[in-house]
């Protein structure tokens, strides 16, 4: 039985223990539609004692245009020095792809994953692979809508690259299915799937890639700290890569947990348990 980790109300107790900070940012530092106020004043106190903090994120666009949104939601550029996204990675594997047709499942917003590429979209029946990004419109369908669709693609053996692997996240108040979970479908009738972002370990090379660049050197693995609210994607992708993670409970399981700020422990340590991993302390919000 996995214990319970400290819940930690206050991040400068750890804070010394780090240099660098791996951090989740939809659930951690806004929830889609603001910024977390006392989160982004974190960030921002550790970096003014020297910290690095780059942000991790399984959104399925380039950085920059992360960094676009965060403006608009009100996260202070100040919080942190970088953004890594899935769509970074992403866009990575189609690159070394360039002779290859692509048909795209995902919403217009999520097209600036692809510019610059030339690449050459066409229709399923004539594709070579395809990528998905999300859902077409995410208020009205669920991975159930594309079941029709998916089957046609493993009909003709498709490969998919999933250029964001969350299957939930909020906006607002509100869950929203993301392209995980239309990935996980297409794996479960027998399809291949490549997940670009969280929790596998090209997100994470990339993100210490980075940060060893801006601090002239890459910590040890034990002085970087992930910081996330999903169990299967943030503690799992921290925790395979050998990171401490800092685990945030209102966020996408506080639903699960009970009250978002006040959550059910005994909950909690049966979704580690389940899981068969625990952080290293968690939190109920990321305050200092």
């Amino acid at each position: 039985m996995i214990g319970l980790p400290s819940l930690t109300e206050h991040f400068s107790t750890l804070a010394g223990d780090y240099d660098a900070v791996l951090s989740d940012v939809w659930g951690v530092i806004h929830n889609g539609v603001a910024a977390t106020a006392e989160a982004c004043d974190t960030l921002i106190r550790f970096r003014k004692d020297g910290g690095t903090v780059m942000l991790i994120t399984n959104a399925p666009r380039p950085g920059q245009v992360v960094t676009t949104f965060l403006d608009r939601v009100g996260v202070p550029r100040i919080a942190y020095d970088g953004i890594v996204s899935s769509g970074d990675v992403t866009r990575a594997v189609m690159a070394a792809r360039p002779d290859k047709s692509v048909f795209h499942i995902g919403p217009e917003r999520d097209l600036p994953i692809f510019d610059g590429l030339g690449l050459n979209f066409v229709s399923l029946e004539q594709a070579d692979y395809v990528v998905c990004t999300g859902l077409r419109d995410d208020t009205t369908e669920t991975p159930e809508s594309y079941r029709a669709e998916l089957n046609e693609l493993r009909r003709r053996n498709m490969f998919m690259l999933c250029g964001n692997p969350d299957l939930v996240v909020e906006r607002g108040d509100t869950l929203i299915y993301c392209a995980g979970a239309v990935a996980d479908l297409y794996h479960s009738l027998g399809g291949e799937v490549l997940y670009a972002g969280k929790p596998h370990r090209p997100i994470y090379d990339l993100a210490i890639e980075r940060v060893a660049k801006l601090r002239g050197g890459s910590p040890p693995l034990r002085r970087i700290l992930a910081i996330g609210d999903s169990v299967r994607t943030d503690l799992k992708g921290a925790t395979d890569f050998g990171l401490d993670c800092l685990f945030v409970t209102a966020g996408i399981h506080a639903e699960e947990l009970g009250e978002r700020h006040a959550p059910d422990l005994a909950a909690l340590n049966k979704i580690f348990a389940d899981a068969g991993i625990a952080p290293k302390a968690v939190t109920r919000r990321l305050m200092w």
